[in-house]
């Protein structure tokens, strides 16, 4: 690893912490505004909607410039998300402007986030070698669900009743912020600015891309074009559709987490965010042990996969603390192990088929479309108000099954073609570009 790659993961670990911090910030604004409860969940629509809908752009984004440069413009928009709501009640004398001004901040954060991603992770591409890239994403994605963790924390830590006043009397605070929320995002603030020094500092990888059209009609042409070629090579279906399946169940699994702890345990929100902290430190562990494995030996974690649905199974018979916290830490740890060396082959077939930015949009672009998917089914599952033990047994029979279709898929692949594992860590990029 060098030094770059490590600037990299510190933008990368700031940014992240400062999102996730500001969204307890914001449904803290809306608490504090007495804002109706629907306005939090569709935040997170519009914040994973964003990265949908800029899917076809964001990729020729990352790759016409130098990804340092990008991450550094990007995270500036989510600096200017924060600001507007820095700024609510000098921009809004009315409630409901105040609320509006709310839900356009975070999702202009979103934005910044969807067009960040490509830069994030296609820099990695750039700088790490085939046999780096396993060991160089399971520092990435531990350190991302660390982020989140921490991001999390410190947003509830900035507006704890305790902690706020002390904040808002700190000298330099004091003068410009007037309340608990403005203090909060005050920092959060300082946060993104530090995300942006670490940008600043990211060495050009000198990696050059073809020209990047600039009309939109052949953007959304040519990155259909790309969802095709990802979605027809044998190796990049496989790992697609596992990171798209794991990202849809991921999202889903935190709310049903939460409403587990509330209906099974008798948790409040508050000790049920507790229990994703501890599925979060699981995932932290199986990616952490995820960055031994080989990416020529990528293909073999398929089973955890299936392991994975089959743990969540457990979920409805446990009550004890112990029991509880163990599970969920096995549930994480699983979840990592088997995503981080298929996050690695998926971005390493993007890179050499296409490019690092357009192949993470298209990853991207499919991950949140589950998400947005399995979040209406949970919805769905929820008005018609099944149990939740119940919606447990159906997510987790759904995981364990689609995961044994994919290696019932892969194993054909292979069966087709013996070959196949040769393409694994070979050199090159954008090899169905230039064949275009």
């Amino acid at each position: 690893m060098n030094k770059g790659f490590y600037l990299v993961m510190a933008a990368q670990a700031l940014s992240s912490v400062a999102d996730n911090a500001l969204l307890i910030a914001a449904i803290a604004l809306i608490a504090d505004l007495s804002g109706p409860d629907w306005m939090v969940p569709l935040m997170k629509w519009w914040f994973a909607l964003a990265y949908v809908a800029l899917a076809a752009f964001v990729g020729a984004f990352a790759d016409a410039f130098p990804k340092g440069r990008v991450m550094f413009i990007t995270n500036g928009i989510k600096f200017i998300g924060c600001a507007l709501m820095f700024n609510l009640h000098t921009l809004a004398s009315t409630q409901d402007m105040q609320l509006f001004y709310i839900f356009f901040a975070y999702t202009l954060v979103g934005i910044g986030a969807a067009a960040y991603s490509p830069a994030k992770y296609g820099i990695v591409t750039e700088m790490l070698k085939p046999e780096l890239l396993v060991k160089g994403n399971s520092w990435i994605e531990g350190l991302t669900v660390l982020s989140i963790i921490v991001g999390t924390v410190l947003g509830g830590v900035l507006i704890h009743p305790d902690i706020s006043p002390t904040l808002q009397n700190t000298p330099g605070i004091n003068q410009m912020a007037t309340n608990r929320t403005e203090a909060a995002i005050l920092i959060i603030g300082f946060i993104y600015l530090a995300a942006a020094a670490c940008n600043l500092l990211i060495p050009k990888t000198h990696v050059h891309y073809p020209q990047q059209k600039t009309n939109p009609f052949a953007l959304i042409h040519d990155f259909k074009g790309y969802v095709c070629v990802l979605w027809q090579d044998k190796l990049g279906q496989i790992s697609l559709a596992v990171t798209t399946l794991f990202w849809g169940a991921g999202a889903t699994l935190q709310f049903i987490v939460i409403e587990w702890g509330a209906q099974q345990l008798g948790y409040r929100l508050d000790q049920a965010s507790i229990l994703m902290g501890v599925a979060a430190l699981g995932t932290i562990v199986g990616a952490y042990l995820a960055g031994k494995v080989p990416l020529k030996k990528a293909l073999s974690v398929l089973p955890m996969g299936v392991a994975m649905g089959l743990v969540v199974l457990l979920m409805p018979f446990v009550k004890s603390t112990w029991a509880v916290h163990s599970l969920l830490l096995l549930i994480g740890a699983t979840s990592g192990f088997f995503v981080v060396p298929m996050n690695a082959l998926l971005q390493h077939r993007g890179h050499v088929l296409l490019s690092a930015g357009h192949s993470i949009a298209v990853q991207n672009f499919n991950e949140q479309l589950n998400i947005l998917f399995m979040l209406s089914l949970y919805s769905l599952l929820l008005w018609l108000r099944l149990p939740i033990n119940v919606i447990i047994m159906i997510f987790g029979l759904l995981v364990a099954t689609m995961m044994m279709v994919f290696i019932y898929w892969n194993k054909q692949n292979h069966k087709r073609d013996p070959l196949l594992s040769q393409c694994i860590g070979e050199e090159g990029h954008g090899k169905a570009l230039q064949e275009r």
